[in-house]
């Protein structure tokens, strides 16, 4: 319980405002809300790791906080409180403490003083629910993001908590890894634990008791789903958007319902009266010159299990190629072969032309490509974000009117003009991410490489970024994006699908998004974009993968002027 809670930062900045939230024992709360709203803050101060300025704070039973008494911090409530209160952080990074699965998965169990017997069955139940059995003795910081995430869930698990608060767990997962946690999270709910469930995926947020919605610190909305979600000028003011069958109801001009079930039966009756059961489509793939080229690319972080395994194809030049598959694939690790930052054990990697197996080269690709991390706030390192987008471009050797004009245009690209002179340690999360990716715009390569650059970003952010990216494209840039979105991944031009080191399935979306490949891609732990998802349950044939697509095949209104589009969860 939580009692005209605020909460203000070191810099000034007021995370929580007037806060007031009781949560059920045995309740499924969601929260969303935009990033910097105040979300993972609430979450800290619901698991007793900050203490908030002012207000009364009560968790499991303990008062911990009380700004009413002359020393406001109970420590030992906190300490009681917090043997029953499991937290699921959004950067795993930041809660891997040991260098061996299992050890860290045992590391609460054993504080709370388990029996060593009751803690290896432990280990073992949670390892097996969140698919990690198999990398029990792996060293978790040599794991992939997602990989890393399920391990601190497993962690959190093992605690055997009464609540549990899961802050953006879904953020580096691919689509199987979300089913699974999901999955996890209504089991735990069924046994009676609390869940308190941060997430920019308003699809997750259908299956909670009740949502609220955070605004610069502020409960601002607040009831069941249907409620919430009912209040769709509101909802997208806040830069979130509805869930998808909440859009594909608004656009088609059914009455309004987050129930899937219903839209179903409606929309099946609309495609019925309106004769519209398929989509056509219409153009083909010009052929364009070879910008990157693998050819047969081995690769091992050990000599046992291969991170790639015989892969190869090629990337147009110009082209906007996807990269999918689930989490562990090769990925991360075949993006850093594109960017010459490793050399493949067998095969060759060709850029531009220059094959990047010697190091000098390697050299002549510096600038012509630019790798943008899978958390780019990381590349920031400068006192001020002008010095850091200027910091490409200056190594480069560029005069410093060339280097001033970039870093001016660059800024612009990413609507970060004006805070030149601001730190970029002080921006918001999706600012510094801009930021980072502004600097890798200065350096005007010829290709750009994104790995996830869309995770953690709350749906405003991730549809700037997407017409960011899409300008950038249109400017004759190469762009390759690693993503675990396969409505993103429908907008390519080109989709790779990795499975198991290998590459499974590569052409255009319309070619791998289709009936007879949905189950390679379940087994695979991926899934098809929500509008075939629901073009296939509609019985509509035509492969629609875009929304607009999908409500152009049921026969209702094209978009209009001004509307506001999605890319999808």
């Amino acid at each position: 319980m939580l009692s005209h809670v605020t909460l203000q930062y070191e810099s000034g900045a007021q995370a929580l405002n007037d806060v007031s939230l009781t949560v059920e024992r045995g309740e499924h709360l969601c929260v969303l809300g935009a990033n910097g709203s105040g979300k993972s803050t609430l979450a800290s101060v619901v698991c007793g790791l900050l203490a908030p300025d002012n207000g009364v704070v009560e968790l499991v039973g303990q008062t911990v906080f009380d700004a009413r008494r002359t020393d406001p911090i109970d420590f030992a409530a906190y300490r009681r409180a917090r043997r029953s209160i499991g937290l699921v952080f959004q950067n795993p990074d930041d809660q891997i403490v040991t260098t061996v699965v299992e050890e860290d998965v045992a590391f609460g169990p054993e504080n709370l003083g388990v029996p060593p017997k009751e803690i290896g069955s432990r280990v073992e139940r949670e390892l097996h629910r969140v698919g990690m059995t198999a990398y029990a003795k792996e060293n978790p910081t040599r794991l992939s993001g997602g990989q890393k995430q399920r391990v601190t869930i497993a962690g959190a698990l093992a605690m055997r908590p009464e609540v549990i608060v899961f802050d953006e767990p879904g953020s580096l997962l691919d689509v199987r890894g979300r089913t699974a946690i999901m999955r996890v999270m209504r089991a735990l709910h069924a046994d009676g634990t609390t869940i308190v469930h941060i997430t920019h995926f308003m699809e997750e947020a259908l299956c909670a008791n009740r949502v609220i919605v955070l605004d610069r610190g502020r409960i601002v909305a607040e009831g069941s789903p249907s409620q919430v979600f009912s209040q769709t000028s509101k909802i997208l003011s806040l830069g979130l958007e509805e869930p998808f069958v909440a859009q594909l109801s608004r656009r088609t001009g059914i009455p309004w319902t987050c129930d899937e079930d219903d839209a179903a039966e409606k929309l099946t009756r609309r495609a019925t009266q309106n004769g519209k059961n398929t989509f056509s489509t219409s153009g083909q793939a010009t052929a364009c010159a070879c910008a990157i080229r693998a050819n047969h690319v081995s690769y091992s972080y050990k000599r046992d299990r291969k991170a790639l395994d015989d892969v190869s194809f090629e990337i147009p030049s110009g082209s906007w190629t996807a990269i999918v598959g689930h989490t562990g694939s090769g990925k991360s690790t075949l993006l850093r072969l594109l960017c010459a930052l490793e050399t493949p054990d067998e095969g060759e990697v060709v850029v531009q032309g220059i094959c990047t197996k010697r190091r000098r080269d390697r050299r002549r690709l510096h600038g012509t490509i630019g790798y943008v991390m899978q958390h780019p706030e990381r590349q920031l390192f400068a006192e001020t974000v002008r010095q850091d987008v200027a910091f490409g471009p200056t190594n480069l050797g560029l005069s410093q009117e060339e280097v001033a004009h970039r870093c001016t245009r660059a800024l612009q690209m990413v609507g970060l003009e004006g805070l030149d002179e601001a730190s970029p340690f002080e921006l918001s999360g999706g600012q510094q991410r801009l930021c980072a990716i502004a600097g890798v715009l200065a350096m005007e390569p010829q290709t750009i490489v994104l790995d996830e650059p869309t995770a953690g970003l709350d749906p405003r952010g991730r549809t700037e970024l997407r017409r960011i990216l899409s300008r950038i494209h249109e400017r004759g840039v190469t762009i390759v994006e690693v993503t675990h979105s396969m409505d993103d991944a429908a907008h390519a031009n080109k989709v790779i699908v990795l499975e198991e080191s290998r590459v499974m399935l590569e052409g255009t979306p319309r070619e791998l998004f289709c009936a007879a490949n949905e189950d390679r891609l379940s087994k695979a732990g991926l899934g098809l974009p929500h509008a075939l998802q629901w073009a296939l349950k509609l019985g509509i044939e035509g492969n629609p993968l875009t929304l607009d697509e999908l409500v152009l095949a049921l026969g209702s209104h094209a978009p209009q002027e001004g509307e506001v589009m999605s890319y999808g969860a």
